[in-house]
């Protein structure tokens, strides 16, 4: 099992990017750079290339409508050329209040443009001339307004013609999708006791039409990570962010995270999360949150219990291990998690 970290930067991403450079050291694999309707995360993941010499970066995630499938395929590239062949492209169609609301396009067709996105970069990595007939039109032809494109390759030679692509995925379809294309899958709000029985029937169709030259589909997940006694007070911390993605990322009955929460079995709870947010009351939306859900979502506790946690996200098939740590010796912890890997 591989240890990975998610960068958060809602501060200064210089400072961020330098503590997780930091943690390469300590024997971090892989840094995944968020982006949602934040600071872009290329510009950040170049930092990091440059700051870093053995870690592998990942964005997690690019969502395949504010750019086009050509773009997403040239950043992945620029980035792995700029690290040395350490880059890993993180897609995912993100949620319907972003891609509406603050990159202005209509959230149609998810699974369509990710296929797409993901063939498309291949293809592109591989430096063939693109010619493409689908969601995206490659050249744009007359009838869609096009007058002088012509099918091209990519100007530069990759490092790599093949960048390992991870795709974010919750709902049964798209998880389907990333089992079946995708190299690796990214969840979020991952439960590995019950992982199994949400997803199991989408991952076990999606490897049956699997491409045997893929190789065996990564799995990249975690959460909170602490060492000690004061581990309720780390799940605490969790608190608002599954509020804010089980009550705020949606409106009633379009919204992934709720529906994920309900479908382990707190329904209850996860529709009082869900008005309370909706009506402004962030402070009951977070103490509607199961303590049982917290504890399942993190990794924090005393040293014995979180070695057993650990193995738990493994038998349930996680082959990245994704961790926040929290406490004052981030390195410690990575080191510590390391060493039983």
């Amino acid at each position: 099992m591989e240890l990975s970290s998610p960068l958060t930067y809602a501060g200064d991403p210089r400072a961020a990017a330098d503590r997780a450079a930091a943690l390469e050291s300590a024997g971090l694999d892989a840094v995944w750079v968020s982006e949602a309707y934040g600071f872009d995360s290329p510009t950040v993941m170049g930092y990091l290339a440059a700051r870093t010499e053995r870690m592998r970066i990942g964005s997690a995630i690019l969502n395949v409508y504010s750019r086009t499938p050509a773009l997403i395929a040239q950043t992945a590239a620029g980035l792995d050329a700029l690290s040395g062949g350490r880059a890993l492209l993180g897609v995912g169609a993100s949620g319907p209040q972003v891609v509406e609301g603050w990159h202005g396009r209509r959230f149609d067709r998810p699974l369509g443009r990710t296929r797409e996105v993901i063939e498309l970069s291949r293809r592109i990595w591989r430096r063939e001339v693109i010619e493409h007939r689908g969601i995206t039109d490659l050249p744009l032809p007359p009838e869609k307004g096009g007058t002088l494109g012509k099918p091209l390759k990519l100007l530069n030679h990759p490092v790599r013609d093949t960048i390992p692509v991870y795709l974010a995925a919750l709902g049964p379809a798209n998880v389907r999708l990333a089992a079946e294309i995708a190299d690796g899958w990214l969840p979020f709000l991952y439960v590995p006791e019950r992982a199994a029985e949400v997803w199991g029937r989408s991952l076990a169709e999606g490897r049956a039409a699997r491409d045997p030259a893929l190789g065996p589909l990564s799995v990249v997940a975690g959460g909170p990570l602490a060492i000690g006694d004061d581990a309720e007070a780390v799940r605490d911390l969790m608190r608002p962010t599954v509020a804010l993605y089980v009550g705020g990322m949606g409106a009633p009955g379009r919204n992934f995270y709720h529906d994920l929460v309900c479908s382990y079995g707190y329904e209850s709870a996860a529709a009082a999360v869900q008005e309370h947010y909706l009506a402004g009351r962030r402070k009951d939306a977070e103490a509607a949150v199961p303590a049982e859900l917290l504890e399942r979502l993190c990794l924090a506790g005393p040293e014995g219990y979180v070695r057993d946690r650990v193995e738990v996200f493994r038998e349930a098939g996680v082959t990245m291990l994704d961790v926040t740590p929290v406490g004052p010796d981030p390195a410690r912890l990575i080191e510590r998690v390391r060493n039983w890997l």
